[in-house]
């Protein structure tokens, strides 16, 4: 993964399509043409608009890994901010033992590689992990809607 500057999260906030709260990635720490990785912090947030019953589930790092993508789509597509998707596919997906992310200590890393990227949507590897443990890995595809002009 190449050396670039760190976002934070009001830049990244400019370039996913998540507004307010539901943007969940606190830093882009590296990016480069295939991969980025993040952090966030807000998972222990008992105002983080995931949790319910005052709980996070371990599973809400999907959501984390999507914005990760498309943050990565953003920044691959020179900072053009990237538009609503639609999650088409989760394949592969374990979860590392963990029932929930609010108890847990520290940053959530998020890394994502893509796999493929056309117009039209892409595909992505993701880890959701903490403190150097696999939180959460899976495969997602997404559909991106057509540009208008």
């Amino acid at each position: 993964m190449g050396l670039t500057p760190p976002l934070g999260r009001d830049a990244i906030a400019r370039l996913v399509p998540h507004g307010g709260a539901m943007c969940l990635l606190d830093r882009a720490l590296a990016w480069d043409a295939d991969s980025i990785a993040c952090e966030a912090d807000g998972h222990r947030d008992p105002a983080n608009p995931l949790r319910r019953d005052g709980r996070l589930p371990a599973v809400c790092g999907v959501e984390y890994a999507l914005q990760a993508m498309a943050l990565h789509g953003a920044l691959a597509a020179g900072g053009t901010a990237q538009p609503m998707g639609y999650l088409s596919s989760l394949r592969d997906v374990s979860l590392g033992g963990a029932e929930r992310l609010d108890t847990l200590a520290g940053p959530l890393g998020i890394r994502a590689r893509a796999l493929a990227a056309e117009t039209g949507g892409f595909i992505y590897r993701f880890e959701v992990e903490n403190r150097g443990r696999i939180l959460l890995a899976g495969q997602a595809a997404i559909i991106l809607p057509p540009r208008r002009a």
